[in-house]
């Protein structure tokens, strides 16, 4: 399991689809809003919460398409699918070198492009706590609609459609949670409510992703 995770954070590294295009992407997006809406500091605290999650959600899409995309060409998934690892756990190791290479860059990066979007110091510790608990989900949910879609040309859009409304739990629940630490009010409740959807997530996802690849390697 050591040496997939490994070889997959060198091919997203290699492949120009690392922690680097997501946080180009998360970074533009934080740039251009106050160009779109105005300057005015009231205005962008008050939906800093919103942009910031909305950039991290869109920026975990970029590289999603190239999750088994890769390993379909080349016959790899063939080989892991009878490999003694079993699917189930190889699709949650290439889950997590998604995060680790998209995920875990935009939650240490957050608080310094929130800072762009005048959003509240005190809300600051609630944003990297809801990003830290929030996007190993955006990456599960994102390998399904990847197993999905694996083999299928031009499957990047297909994939978006599918795993956009799979994402919304953990984008409501976790801008609540930064709102509700930006307004000084008790976040507790909507971070409970994301780490179940998380915690949900890594306990089925992976079943049900490795049951699209075997569906799409027949």
């Amino acid at each position: 399991m050591i040496a997939l995770l490994m070889r997959d954070l060198r091919l997203a590294t290699r492949a120009g689809g690392g922690f680097g295009l997501g946080l180009a992407f998360f970074l533009i997006v934080c740039t251009l809003v106050p160009f779109g809406v105005g300057p005015q500091a009231e205005m962008l605290s008050r939906i800093a919460p919103g942009i910031l999650w909305i950039g991290a959600l869109l920026a975990c899409l970029l590289s999603l398409d190239r999750l088994f995309a890769l390993d379909f060409e080349d016959g790899s998934l063939d080989l892991l699918a009878t490999a003694p690892l079993p699917l189930e756990g190889g699709v949650a190791v290439k889950a997590a070198a998604h995060w680790i290479a998209t995920g875990l860059p935009l939650v240490v990066a957050a608080p310094l492009f929130g800072m762009l979007l005048h959003l509240p110091s005190q809300a600051v510790p609630y944003l990297l706590i809801s990003l830290l608990i929030g996007t190993p989900a955006l990456s599960m949910l994102g390998a399904f609609g990847a197993a999905i879609t694996v083999g299928l040309r031009r499957g990047g859009l297909l994939l978006s459609l599918l795993v956009l409304p799979l994402y919304v739990p953990t984008l409501l629940f976790g801008a609540e949670a930064v709102r509700r630490g930006a307004a000084g009010m008790d976040a507790i409740t909507p971070l409970v409510f994301q780490a179940a959807i998380t915690l949900l997530t890594l306990a089925l996802i992976p079943f049900a992703a490795a049951a699209a690849l075997r569906i799409n390697l027949r």
